[in-house]
């Protein structure tokens, strides 16, 4: 038994980067659907307006990921399964309304967090794999999607902070 992994060929390189950029596309794309709901589930006005920033950055997340198919002439491919795109799909069980809106508003900030907190992973990993493949231009696309995902964060925090001060 092997400690050390074998290092990957190009071609491996390539498939761990699409196959991972695959689940981070439709995972934006499914959560971009479901943002006006997301919306309006908010009810203090601060997170309504953090949910409309966060949802203006999938947008551009997902126009940046349009540019690195393009770039890598790969078409995205749904045909896995798709653990993170689960995830947004299970909405952490945000259709179960509590008596105290502050409950159903921090099951949203948490939901929201889990979901940044797994795409800061995701473009960590595919940035790391377009350093190795040498894709400048793309790890520069990933670089502004990773850094909006931390702002996110930070401002999902904050909100927080705020609305339970």
């Amino acid at each position: 038994m092997k400690n050390i992994p074998d290092t990957a060929d190009g071609q491996t390189l390539f498939k761990i980067f699409v196959h991972n950029l695959n689940r981070l596309y439709f995972a934006k794309r499914y959560l971009d659907q479901k943002m006006p709901n997301l919306i309006e589930m908010a009810s203090f006005k601060t997170l309504q307006l953090g949910m409309t920033e966060f949802w203006e950055d999938v947008k551009k997340q997902i126009a940046r990921m349009d540019k690195i198919y393009d770039v890598i002439s790969e078409y995205p491919s749904d045909k896995n399964c798709n653990p993170i795109k689960a995830i947004v799909k299970e909405e952490f069980c945000l259709n179960e309304k509590h008596e105290l809106s502050i409950l159903n508003d921090m099951d949203l900030i948490i939901y929201v967090q889990i979901l940044e907190n797994i795409n800061i992973t995701t473009y960590g990993l595919l940035k790391t794999v377009a350093n190795r493949l040498n894709y400048d231009h793309i790890e520069q696309l990933l670089t502004e999607c990773f850094d909006e995902n931390v702002d996110n964060d930070e401002l999902f925090n904050l909100i927080t902070k705020e609305y339970i001060k």
